[in-house]
């Protein structure tokens, strides 16, 4: 059975992507965090969050894919701490391809990157070879993980492949524009948002970020290969909102304060014809998604 490492387990994305590989009941699933709460189960491998070191994990074991979910995620956090952010998004990955390299170099490796990378596209939808332009040192620290998923591809042989993620929501998501409209809905009746509200996004629930990931490892490319993951839908943010304040049944107003906030990029939908050439079909559209979302932020109460 193929033997498959979740790094950043107990995180958003890769706390759904071992749910969803389980269920296929077709690998052995190893799993990856800071967090200790996992100790009863054998196949989980503890960290330190200070100085995280991999090579005893690939060296005592055989791993055939390892899927890197780890990292930080905080866009404007990576503005007044860009250290902390380049150690989880780029030097953490280094990290983990030496020890491929060293211990296990048949093991194929994949990086979850993002869409940031592209910062405000030239021209929608954004292909993969479209050019790029981080708008803030998360997205800068992104690529430079693809930079070195290349390196570890051209110099040590490594196969490495690279997702772009575009807006992933879902259970288990507890930041971004969903959740944050949620926790101000609770106790009020006026809202101010950000932006203009003609800001759009191309949002994806994580169920299809983990069918991408489980199309990639049965017949993908690992040569750096980059694919765009996403339904290829640009929403704009104030139809989100809308359809979101419909399902929660909220009877407040709302606007925008026209600010945008540093780092953010306006307009975004993706050209996802490399991950449908593989057979990605969107499973969950997003008006059941967000209605599956709102059931699980309901129950955290």
């Amino acid at each position: 059975m193929t033997n498959i490492l979740v790094i950043g387990s107990e995180g958003f994305i890769g706390k759904n992507v071992i749910e969803f590989f389980d269920k296929t009941q077709k690998f052995n699933m190893f799993s990856c965090d800071i967090v200790d709460n996992n100790y009863n189960n054998v196949n989980y491998f503890q960290i330190d969050s200070n100085n995280a070191e991999y090579d005893f994990i690939f060296k005592d074991n055989k791993i055939d894919f390892c899927i890197n979910c780890s990292g930080a995620s905080d866009v404007s956090f990576s503005f007044s701490d860009p250290i902390y952010d380049f150690r989880l998004n780029v030097y953490n990955v280094i990290k983990v391809l030496n020890s491929i390299k060293n211990y296990s170099p048949s093991c194929k490796f994949i990086q979850l990157s993002s869409a940031a990378v592209y910062g405000n596209p030239e021209r929608l939808p954004i292909s993969e070879g479209d050019s790029i332009n981080p708008l803030s040192p998360y997205a800068f620290h992104k690529l430079q993980s693809e930079k070195v998923c290349e390196e570890y591809f051209n110099f040590f042989n490594i196969n490495t492949c690279i997702i772009r993620i575009f807006s992933a929501y879902g259970k288990g998501l507890k930041k971004q524009l969903f959740w944050d409209l949620w926790q101000k809905i609770k106790t009020n009746n006026e809202l101010s948002l950000h932006g203009t509200g003609n800001e759009s996004r191309d949002f994806i629930h994580v169920n299809d970020v983990a069918q991408a990931i489980l199309l990639i490892i049965e017949k993908g490319e690992f040569n750096s290969t980059i694919y765009n993951v996403a339904n290829g839908e640009e929403v704009y943010i104030n139809k989100s909102v809308e359809l979101f304040c419909d399902i929660v049944k909220w009877k407040g107003t709302f606007n925008y304060n026209n600010q945008n906030k540093i780092g953010y990029p306006k307009n975004w939908c993706a050209d996802i014809s490399k991950i449908k050439s593989l057979g990605f079909k969107k499973s969950i559209d997003f008006q059941e998604g967000l209605t599956d979302y709102f059931k699980w932020v309901q129950e955290l109460n």
